[in-house]
């Protein structure tokens, strides 16, 4: 077992599947894949080459980063999934990190793309929520911030496993899905048939 936590970060929030595993404060492993369908399928094979590129194995690590939206609906619960699995399996913590969090920098504003001209925006003081991004431009711009939102950063899945790295001694609850809207997908508007006692 290595002398530093070794933590896999992973996301599957939006058209990509990304990962990297963290020694200490160095990158060892990471990869970006761009797709727009698949990552389910996908997921555990990227994990396992990132580690052995990493030159890891699952039993070596200390703790799991996930990213737990908001974004695509599926490719949340994809994740957020696989990490439950994953740390129960283990017996290590999973940390669920947000893109808010995974996303803050310097002088910028998080803010992630969302359907329908809009993105989510962490605005400085205020819940996370979903907004126009004309709306979010201008206050970042209010609060001297850039706007500049982005569904797939280069860095998302190492942001992801040092943010786990700072937090999963004292994680105390599995990762859940951070949902702002309701999902495209409504119930049916059919009358449901009636049923008919003999």
């Amino acid at each position: 077992m290595p002398s530093e936590p070794l933590i896999l970060g992973f996301d599957t929030s939006a058209a990509h599947c990304a990962a990297a595993l963290l020694q200490g404060d160095r990158i060892l492993a990471e990869r970006l894949e761009l797709m727009n369908r698949g990552q389910a399928e996908r997921l555990m094979v990227l994990l396992e080459e990132v580690l052995a590129e990493g030159g890891a194995s699952w039993q070596d690590l200390t703790a799991i980063g996930v990213g737990v939206g908001p974004g695509n609906f599926t490719g949340i619960r994809i994740g957020v999934s696989a990490a439950r699995g994953l740390a129960l399996g283990l017996e290590i913590p999973a940390v669920g990190v947000t893109g808010f969090d995974a996303r803050k920098a310097t002088g910028e504003l998080a803010a992630i793309p969302a359907p329908r001209k809009q993105v989510y925006a962490a605005l400085p003081g205020q819940a996370p929520r979903l907004m126009p991004a004309p709306e979010a431009a201008q206050a970042a711009r209010d609060a001297g911030l850039t706007f500049a939102p982005e569904a797939s950063p280069p860095e998302l899945a190492a942001a992801i496993a040092r943010y786990a790295a700072l937090h999963f001694e004292t994680v105390t609850e599995a990762p859940a899905p951070l949902y702002l809207r309701a999902a495209d997908a409504a119930p049916s508007r059919d009358v449901p048939p009636a049923l008919i006692d003999d």
